[in-house]
């Protein structure tokens, strides 16, 4: 089990509300759908059965990145911690088709708290294993969509390949007005 993965569903459901744009890409049950792991096969009357929890833990999960982004560490891991308790992990193993490995599970309470179970344990890990700077948020305004820094030197900046480009242009272009 790569645990480090996990935090990745914390980033994919914060990014479903896009700061930059207003728009928010978890409005029904195919949304919930197209944000569960591959290999999560759930009824589409299940998917909109948890769109509210995945929306009420949703900006919980962004202060998170926030606190940590801003050097705010103790009060992010406080967050955290309230996440934890209130979606606590529970574990399994499984031999199914890559040896024997662990899952983290809590399939009796539906697919959405498990979602958000593994969401809050992948960022507690991040911030156990890696440091809670590697919790970030992008740099690229009007952008604020977070990431997990996985840089070997923790210099990342921004959420995306596009919006370093972007920002980088725009530096650009303001240098070559003279307005740096």
């Amino acid at each position: 089990m790569k645990l480090l993965t996990y935090a990745d569903r914390a980033v994919a459901l914060v990014n479903t509300d896009d700061h930059g744009t207003g728009q928010d890409y978890l409005q029904c049950g195919d949304d919930v759908c197209r944000l569960l792991p591959d290999g999560w096969r759930v009824s589409h009357t299940v998917a909109e059965a948890g769109l509210p929890e995945l929306r009420e833990a949703r900006p919980r999960l962004r202060r998170v990145f926030e606190l940590a982004a801003t050097g705010r560490v103790e009060r992010a891991t406080d967050a955290l911690n309230k996440l934890l308790c209130d979606f606590p992990v529970s574990a399994s193993i499984s031999d199914h088709t890559t040896g024997w490995h662990l899952h983290l599970s809590d399939e009796p309470q539906g697919p959405a708290r498990s979602y958000v179970t593994g969401a809050a344990f992948g960022l507690a890990y991040t911030i156990a294993e890696r440091g809670p700077e590697r919790l970030g948020l992008c740099d690229a305004l009007p952008c604020r969509a977070v990431f997990v820094d996985t840089t070997t030197n923790s210099s990342r900046r921004y959420c995306s390949d596009r919006c370093a480009t972007r920002a980088n242009v725009a530096a650009y272009r303001a240098r070559k007005r003279g307005d740096c």
